[in-house]
């Protein structure tokens, strides 16, 4: 009997070093900018329930890699622009942030699967004026001796999530290159990832040439086909995203690299803010690059090898995002602050269908409208103190609340403050304008939300759940062990 149970703990333990199911080709950006957070777990939840097995993360919130330890779910975790001077300046500094990000999470039992750390989120962007440029590569080397001495090099991978300004054409994908002022840094990177087998990751957003194009061609945003595409010698270009892809490859090839591995790091639709935002287009571009990604259809100029990794911007609304790129930046989630689908969507599992988040701990069933009985002439600054502290993007052109009418706009504007403030019965007061009601009063498809009470703690978490297919069938594969091993024993 001691031989079969040695057997046994033998064989558990190669079980869990058995690799896993091919992975989730589609991941999704999980951003935190919100004053509606829902609880950690309850987003992984979420994830594990959508079979979403890769999230890219921009920073390393503990709350956030405490829920996700355990989950299956793979992790990107970030290092934000702010802390890329401290870290290229101090290997000290690496080895504490590893230390307090990544390896305490992968060391704990049940750890996080941490497979990549984002050094920057588009450090190079045009925007920036150089501010962060020079701190990537002495950053990126102090992080990676900091995973040397760790351990744990050759398990995770440092990426640099660079924005598609980075490069450029002058009107074909053959002609692409990196900015000037970009090429030494983009050789030693590219350099980099080549030694280490990391992808170069780029951020692509089709959506965004549209917006800011007027002689744009819409249909060549998506994935349909276009009636404009672009001829470059033997190749042609039916969308923008294999376009903008293979004028990086060009870029690559370049400096030297044409054959590095490329992940998107970020690509969407937003469901609202812009003329050509809504539910129908966001599902459209949404559903299009999935299947194009899954059909391993590739570009032109790799034929039949799709991206490494692709992670959907984004998993949920983030309603204190800046608007000054646009009203759209709060509405990129294919879910709603509080983990609801906006549309249908197959993210290439099975399931036409998104299932929604579970155990969402919402305020009670009130909101706060206009009082139907006071004159609303004088409501001007109200309006203007709620929609400086809320999100009031939705009233604007373009939004799903722009068409209720002025006292509907009053009523969405008192409420989306009010639920900001927790309920809190002052904040509904607004010299007197304002009524608590207990009757829904969305309109249509403008939702009046009621907000989270991030008071409320749930008692379970995410991965506790025994009922998951991987804990699941790594027991009933240890019971079978255990009475093979019996019976044989028996003989």
């Amino acid at each position: 009997m001691a031989a079969a149970v040695t057997m046994l703990v033998a064989a558990a333990l190669l079980l869990a070093l058995l690799p896993r199911a091919a992975d989730a080709a589609v991941g999704v950006n999980w951003g935190t900018v919100s004053a509606h957070r829902m609880p950690p777990p309850v987003v992984v939840d979420l994830l594990r329930a959508n079979g979403i097995a890769k999230v890219k993360l921009f920073d390393a919130d503990p709350a956030v890699l405490r829920a996700l330890a355990g989950s299956g779910v793979q992790v990107m975790v970030g290092i934000r622009n702010e802390a890329l001077a401290g870290i290229a300046a101090s290997p000290a500094a690496a080895d504490a942030w590893v230390a307090q990000n990544v390896s305490r999470y992968v060391a704990a039992r049940g750890g996080v699967d941490i497979r990549y750390i984002a050094v920057g989120n588009e450090p190079f962007l045009t925007s920036y004026q150089g501010q962060f440029q020079s701190y990537v590569l002495p950053a990126v080397t102090n992080i990676q001796q900091s995973l040397v001495k760790a351990n744990l090099a050759s398990y995770i991978k440092l990426v640099v999530p660079c924005n598609a300004d980075a490069y450029q054409s002058a009107s074909v994908p053959s002609q692409g290159v990196f900015r000037p002022d970009l090429t030494q840094i983009m050789t030693q990177l590219a350099a980099f990832l080549s030694t280490t087998g990391a992808p170069f990751m780029v951020n692509i957003y089709p959506f965004l040439s549209l917006y800011q194009n007027s002689d744009f061609p819409q249909d060549y945003a998506f994935f349909d086909g276009s009636s404009h595409p672009v001829v470059d010698g033997p190749n042609v270009y039916y969308n923008a995203f294999d376009g903008n892809f293979d004028t990086l490859i060009s870029s690559l090839s370049k400096i030297g690299y044409g054959q590095l591995p490329i992940a998107i790091g970020e690509v969407g639709w937003p469901t609202e803010g812009a003329t050509t935002a809504n539910l129908a287009t966001a599902r459209a571009f949404n559903q299009g690059l999935i299947s194009h990604v899954l059909s391993n259809k590739g570009t032109p100029l790799r034929p039949g090898v799709p991206p490494t990794d692709v992670y959907l911007f984004s998993l949920l609304d983030e309603e204190q995002k800046s608007i000054l790129p646009g009203n759209f930046e709060r509405h990129w989630g294919i879910f709603s602050f509080d983990g609801q689908a906006k549309y249908p969507l197959n993210l290439g599992l099975g399931s036409p269908v998104l299932k929604n988040a579970r155990d969402v701990p919402y305020l009670p069933p009130q909101w706060c409208v206009a009082n139907p009985g006071q004159n609303l002439n004088n409501v001007g600054n109200h309006l203007k103190l709620a929609c400086t502290m809320a999100d009031c993007t939705t009233l604007y052109y373009g939004g799903l609340c722009n068409a209720i009418g002025d006292k509907g706009n009053i009523s969405y504007a008192f409420n989306i403050y009010y639920q900001l403030q927790k309920q809190d019965a002052k904040s509904c007061d607004f010299d007197g304008l304002g009524m608590i009601t207990y009757l829904d009063p969305s309109i249509g498809e403008c939702r009046f939300l009621v907000g989270i009470d991030d008071r409320r703690v749930l008692a379970r978490s995410s991965y506790s759940d025994s009922s998951s297919p991987v804990s699941c069938g790594l027991w009933l594969m240890t019971i079978w062990v255990f009475v093979w091993f019996t019976i044989v024993g028996s003989f």
